[in-house]
């Protein structure tokens, strides 16, 4: 029997381009050569002008000047999170991420109730589960829904947010949940609240614990995603294909999502 066509597919990526109101460690360069110096170039290489097919102008030619494997939509790969795991192995690069792994049934968890600097916890994710009546299955992938995307382009946007707790993170791997994502900058809560915390309590747990639940426990985690709101709670999928960067420790990805009637 033939698979279904989806009736529908939504972008979830940002636009790769340059933004001023990015911080300086995440900006993008992209640098656009002009058709008429491909005419230079191919002259260069041994063609004569009058052999050259008519009406030809030449081809456009683009270079990323700039861009770090975390500056747009992107996925982190178990790397990111440290050089060894807690076993003493060595954690996956981006270009080992197991291809069955990149779709998979995606299940949305509304979390736009959750205020600027409010941690997002088990009972958040039970919560939401059961309003949506969506199940968990091993392979799904999961999409925290914080609407934070509405700030992306502006100053605000990777300083606010709120954050996955570790007890959180944890709870979606022990239930087959190996990829997962959000709408906001990060995965935890924005940097400078979590540095806050842990200066005010002396908790040396509380900077980077949902990232570092995979040191114990490997996942793939997607950052800067968007467009969550156009998407059921369940019944669609998810392919999230990130560049074979090798070594690296992220790399950006184009994340869709396959709506069926």
């Amino acid at each position: 029997m033939p698979r279904p066509r989806p009736s529908r597919i939504v972008d979830l990526s940002k636009m790769i381009a340059d933004n001023p109101n990015d911080p300086f460690f995440m900006r993008v360069k992209i640098k656009h050569h002009a058709h008429r110096k491909a005419r230079w170039l191919v002259r260069a290489l041994g063609l004569p002008f009058r052999l050259f097919p008519k009406d030809f102008a030449g081809w456009a030619d683009d270079t990323i000047t700039k861009m770090g494997v975390h500056s747009t939509t992107h996925i982190d790969a178990p790397w990111h999170y440290g050089p060894t795991l807690a076993d003493g192995s060595r954690p996956a690069t981006v270009d080992e991420m197991p291809l069955d792994l990149c779709f998979g049934p995606g299940v949305v968890f509304d979390m736009r109730h959750k205020g600027e600097g409010e941690e997002i916890v088990v009972a958040d994710m039970e919560a939401s589960l059961a309003a949506s009546g969506a199940g968990l299955e091993k392979g799904a992938i999961a999409l925290i829904w914080t609407g934070r995307d509405l700030l992306q382009g502006s100053k605000d946007y990777w300083k606010s947010g709120t954050g996955m707790s570790a007890s959180a993170t944890e709870w979606l791997i022990d239930r087959g949940v190996e990829v997962m994502g959000i709408d906001q900058w990060g995965w935890d809560l924005p940097f400078h609240r979590q540095i806050r915390a842990a200066r005010e309590t002396g908790d040396d747990g509380l900077f980077w614990q949902g990232h570092l639940v995979g040191r114990r426990k490997p996942y793939w985690q997607m950052e800067q995603l968007r467009g969550l709101e156009q998407l059921p709670a369940h019944g669609f999928d998810v392919a999230v294909f990130p560049l074979r960067l090798k070594g690296a420790s992220a790399a950006p990805a184009r994340v869709v999502a396959f709506l069926y009637e």
